[in-house]
């Protein structure tokens, strides 16, 4: 495989329900990412986008086809295999920020490293907090917080463990249109920053213009369409 290629999909395809009532979420999906690339995949609710994600970072199986990263194939990969795969490559972002109520902004960034006993690089924890406009905040508690300022800290949060792939499920769906612009161009420099590879969902046009390529999903279908 082309040591460019971070993400390939071969014929990815994943059916929910029975004869009767059968949705195919994902329809012989094929799909290639570089890795330093923004890519976005637009396409309305229930076309397939969430599965496709969550398929690329193994929180969910196809049925058929294949998930390489890195050259190496996902299928057939033990359960311990997979979360250690998530573990050191993936940063997931979801729309709902996911935050500990009862920790501060610091604690919830570092929980990842907790979780994996893995100590924090506090020289990089500060950096992060300085790019995320965070620095101020950083022994806050969720609540004292806007929803941009919660959405960096899930930002933070997921690069913490510095991961090759960010995945980003409608990391603006909760935000108006100002502070989705403003999360997006700091996720956008970070990526850039740590020369990491960004797979994002999102039904917001504007959001989907600034990625270097767009996808569209429909009815389980992948095309190709656009980019800036």
């Amino acid at each position: 495989m082309n040591n460019d290629i971070i993400i390939k999909t071969i014929n990815l395809t994943k059916k929910y329900g029975n004869e009767e009532h059968c949705v195919t979420a994902l329809d012989n999906v094929c799909l290639e990412i570089k890795r330093g690339e923004f890519t976005a995949v637009t396409g309305e609710s229930g076309s397939g986008k969430t599965t496709l994600l969550n398929v690329i970072g193994s929180l969910d199986k196809a049925d058929s086809g294949d998930v390489i990263v890195n050259g190496e194939s996902l299928v057939n990969q033990s359960d311990n295999t997979l979360s250690a795969y998530r573990r050191k490559n993936i940063g997931f972002i979801f729309q709902n920020y996911n935050l500990i109520p009862v920790l501060t902004v610091e604690e919830n960034i570092i929980l990842p490293l907790n979780l994996d006993n893995t100590p924090p690089d506090k020289e990089f924890l500060d950096e992060l907090l300085e790019t995320m406009g965070l620095s101020a905040r950083r022994t806050a508690f969720p609540h004292e917080l806007s929803g941009g300022q919660q959405q960096r800290v899930a930002f933070a949060r997921a690069l913490i463990h510095k991961p090759q792939i960010i995945l980003a499920d409608e990391p603006t769906g909760n935000l108006d249109s100002k502070n989705s612009r403003e999360v997006i161009t700091i996720l956008k420099n970070s990526i850039a920053k740590y020369n990491q590879t960004l797979l994002l969902i999102t039904h917001d046009g504007n959001i989907a213009s600034q990625a270097d390529r767009v996808f569209r999903m429909s009815d389980g279908k992948l095309t190709e369409g656009g980019g800036k």
